[in-house]
């Protein structure tokens, strides 16, 4: 009786193992939904009372600017159309991108729950703050621009200041 025992707490450990690696890592850790904000600007500045319409291939989602909404979250891009009478409407396209949580996914919930969070979204987010520009098309998240750093050049003087040249005759 006691070597079956043993048996069965193996069997139960390796059934729990296998049951936690079908779920994905960063659909338990954040969700497969996220909240985003949403602005919308004009030349003249802020604009509210936008009435801004984002659709992903999860759903479709409805905002009054400024405002906030809850989106599902997924790989392909965030549509969004914004409208408001007397302001040309703004159209923005914004980006998911990978968490960093997916590469220890893949490396502790292995292939199958990797293949869980990509599928359900629950690998990706979205930007938390969408800022539209009415009359244009924004793409989000803007690309990174590397800053300026001021360089000085400066000459060095020897200690005692600068030799004179001698000529050997």
């Amino acid at each position: 009786m006691l070597k079956n025992w043993g048996l069965k707490r193996s069997g139960i450990l390796l059934a729990l193992i296998a049951i936690s690696s079908l779920s994905g890592c960063a659909s338990i850790v954040n969700g497969t939904s996220q909240i985003v904000s949403v602005e919308t600007m004009h030349t003249t500045g802020a604009v509210a009372g936008a009435s801004c319409k984002l659709e992903n291939d999860k759903g479709v989602y409805y905002v009054t600017t400024p405002g906030t909404v809850t989106v599902h979250r997924a790989y392909a891009d965030m549509n969004v159309l914004c409208e408001k009478a007397g302001v040309p409407d703004g159209i923005g396209v914004v980006k998911s991108s990978t968490k960093g949580m997916m590469a220890g996914n893949i490396l502790f919930g292995g292939i199958i729950g990797a293949g869980i969070d990509a599928a359900s979204g629950a690998a990706y987010d979205y930007p938390t703050l969408f800022r539209i520009v009415m009359g244009e098309t924004t793409n989000l998240p803007l690309p990174a621009v590397a800053p300026v750093v001021p360089v000085t050049v400066t000459t060095a003087t020897p200690p005692g200041g600068p030799k004179a040249a001698v000529i050997a005759e």
